[in-house]
């Protein structure tokens, strides 16, 4: 037991240490960016499974790679909460919960916003692509695959895990999602798991975008630094894109 203690201590400790404070002391305040996208999932598949209300989600937030592009780029940020009719939507709120609101614990907001949307994007652009290639190509899909929905917040959720872990250190858990990525295409192919496996080249690029824009890898931390109070006439606070970890 105490071999298993110390690795969950390596593995989840900053990560531990990160969100724990701020839910001590705000608690559900932390996560107002969370709770809404909860709501927001729950309030669409709701209405997506009302008769009145089945065609206006589709039209505002369901993507497909027979659509246009530019309409198809405008409806991706609400795909995002657009959960699958075929699944219980339980699941989807519950995996929203966790990974984004550890997500915005961890790394704001916007950030999160940002690296949950390249995530969708990404599975978006690819499914394009991958008709275009044609079922026989090794990175193909079939023509039928153009007329279904792409993954809803499924993608999302997996990129800011990968994305989060590896920020933090955990590189057992990174490694753990992206391998039960591939085995669920290699077991079901499907487009869903060809989008994951896309949103996660997506979000190891922008891992590495990060590693070589502040000069290292990910490192173990026990919090986001503070931003520093702005005094008269100081440049303190300022600053742009996503900021080291200490260590």
């Amino acid at each position: 037991m105490g071999t298993v203690a110390r690795w969950a201590r390596a593995e989840w400790g900053p990560l531990y240490a990160t969100v724990r404070e701020p839910l001590l002391n705000r608690r559900l305040r932390a996560l107002p960016m969370t709770l809404a996208a909860v709501c927001l999932t729950a309030c669409l598949q709701y209405v997506q499974n009302r008769p009145w209300g089945f065609q206006p989600v589709q039209d505002l937030g369901a993507v497909r790679a027979e659509d246009p592009l530019w309409p198809a780029l405008l409806r991706t940020p609400l795909s995002l909460f657009v959960p699958a009719l075929d699944l219980p939507v339980w699941g989807a709120l519950a995996q929203i919960l966790l990974v984004f609101g550890i997500a915005e614990l961890c790394l704001g907001w916007w950030r999160t916003l940002v690296i949950a949307y390249v995530a969708t994007l990404a599975g978006t652009l690819y499914a394009r692509v991958g008709i275009t290639l044609g079922p026989h190509a090794p990175f193909g899909l079939p023509w039928a695959d153009a007329q279904v929905v792409d993954t809803g917040p499924s993608a999302a959720v997996v990129g800011l895990a990968v994305f989060v872990s590896w920020r933090y250190g955990a590189h057992l858990t990174a490694g753990a999602v992206t391998v039960a990525m591939v085995v669920e295409v290699l077991v079901k192919e499907n487009l869903a798991g060809k989008e994951h496996l896309a949103a996660l080249m997506a979000v190891g690029v922008l891992c590495l975008a990060v590693a070589l824009r502040y000069g290292h890898g990910p490192r173990r931390s026990l919090r986001w630094p503070r931003r520093a109070q702005r005094r008269p006439g100081s440049r303190a606070g300022r600053g742009s894109g996503l900021p080291p970890i200490q260590s």
